[in-house]
């Protein structure tokens, strides 16, 4: 069993299901959309975050790489050459302002669960849990996976899963026993299309979902709606021709409008973020939106998380 990546446990968490709940990100993911609001989250590996706007210049990053890959610009600005960074992590430990940090950790399921239960209180108050994210929590080493799920839900927590969809299902059926609510997440239905947002197609993710459902699951689907990629009256019929031709047991749907927060962690790991298609779907289309739910026979429908 090989211990996956985690590059944040989230306190207080209330978007990420019912009630108040620690959110654990997992690193690595199948996909990768291009409105990713995580983007350290993609690689399976350790990435270096830089935060130019803490950095003095002081140059002890510089002194201290065993790789020489922290140099001086002309400017005097700090750069890091990342073909020789092997991520060790030593700059940061050089670095007193915090200008530095290595997103990624092993927790060994011991550690992780002592963290994890210090928030017992806010679970059994709030009627909340423990999700697990990413990434993509089901794309790591299964048996890591389902060891954890197995030791929380024994220790009476609700645990809810937030997947892409894009696993091998063998992954969902043994973590099924265990867990509470799966947020499956929607992107786009039109395969093609699915391919040019997040690099794969989304057949896999269907069947996925098709077999879930018919597994008894327990399914809160999440919509993300981007205008210019999928903030359209016909795709919200489409999501809701596909439900009902599948006959998917649907607890919830969530419809998650597109944000750009997670530009600023693109510069961080010195990379492009180009969202010049999307923008925020406004709040009226928002509102038809859920009517159509409705008036289709779904009651439980909530904008945002």
């Amino acid at each position: 069993m090989s211990t996956p990546l985690i590059f944040n446990i989230q306190k207080y968490s209330i978007h990420d299901g019912e009630g108040i709940r620690d959110t654990v990100f997992f690193k690595g993911c199948p996909i990768a959309c291009q409105w990713c609001h995580n983007p350290e989250s993609q690689s399976y590996h350790p990435d270096l975050m830089y935060y130019q706007d803490r950095c003095t210049g002081c140059g002890a990053c510089i002194r201290a790489c065993p790789n020489k890959a922290v140099s001086y610009r002309e400017d005097h600005k700090v750069v890091t050459d990342r073909t020789l960074c092997n991520v060790c992590g030593t700059c940061t430990d050089y670095c007193v302002f915090n200008a530095r940090e290595v997103a990624g950790k092993e927790y060994e399921i011991d550690e992780l669960v002592r963290i994890l239960d210090k928030d017992r209180m806010f679970y059994e108050q709030s009627g909340g849990g423990i999700t697990l994210s990413g990434g993509e929590v089901l794309a790591q080493d299964i048996d890591y996976v389902e060891e954890l799920t197995r030791r929380l839900y024994e220790r009476g927590y609700s645990v809810d899963i937030d997947t892409c969809g894009e696993v091998p299902y063998e992954h969902i059926k043994r973590v099924l026993p265990y867990v509470d609510t799966f947020l499956y997440d929607i992107k786009l239905l039109d395969p093609e299309l699915h391919k040019k947002y997040t690099g794969v197609d989304n057949r896999l993710i269907l069947e996925n979902l098709k077999k879930l459902s018919a597994d008894g699951g327990k399914i809160n689907i999440r919509l993300p709606l981007i205008t210019g990629v999928n903030a359209t009256d016909e795709y919200i019929q489409e999501v809701i021709d596909f439900l009902h031709d599948n006959q998917i047991s649907v607890y919830r749907v969530n419809l998650l409008k597109y944000h750009d927060t997670g530009r600023g962690k693109y510069a961080k790991l010195e990379r492009e973020y180009d969202n010049s298609e999307m923008a925020v779907p406004d709040q009226e289309w928002l509102d038809r939106a859920v009517a159509a739910f409705k008036q289709s026979g779904y009651q439980n429908i909530h904008i945002g998380g």
